[in-house]
């Protein structure tokens, strides 16, 4: 069984590769791993990679653990449809990673939208975000403005 085929509560068991402290290398692998996840629109995959308790500010939203993870990011797929992602490294130390992202979808009325912003990461010791600290800004396009045109991964 690989670490995605276990149930989020099980992935406090075992640590998630790479483990802090972060060179560039491991760095550029953890933001990798996030904008693999958030793309395959799992939430239970998603939340795998937080700790139990994790905390985050998403936007006007505060959440606590993994269970408030995965309801909000149910609720967010179901407005943010068709959802693209990508996250690139901006800076990072020990445990902490900052990232510079923009996404796009549509919503139920087919209007496209970019989103963009930065999110700051803190990790545990065993290789979980512990912290997410979002600040995210939206952005009317058309669909011919749209940037991020793969198939759902």
């Amino acid at each position: 069984m690989t670490a995605a085929d276990q149930k989020p509560e099980t992935f406090a068991m075992t640590p998630r590769l790479p483990l802090p402290p972060f060179t560039l290398e491991t760095a550029r692998q953890k933001v990798q791993m996030a904008e693999d996840a958030w793309n395959s629109r799992d939430p239970e995959r998603v939340a795998g990679g937080y700790s139990p308790d994790t905390e985050w500010r998403n936007r006007g939203e505060f959440l606590h653990g993994r269970e408030e993870v995965v309801a909000f990011l149910r609720r967010k797929w179901v407005k943010e449809q068709d959802y693209r992602l990508r996250k690139t490294l901006w800076a990072f130390t020990e445990n902490r990673i900052a990232v510079r992202f923009e996404y796009e979808w549509h919503d139920a009325a087919g209007q496209w939208w970019r989103s963009h912003g930065n999110e700051n990461w803190e990790f545990d010791a065993q290789g979980y975000m512990a912290r997410r600290f979002a600040s995210i800004n939206d952005q009317p396009i058309s669909e011919a403005e749209r940037k991020f045109h793969w198939e759902r991964r």
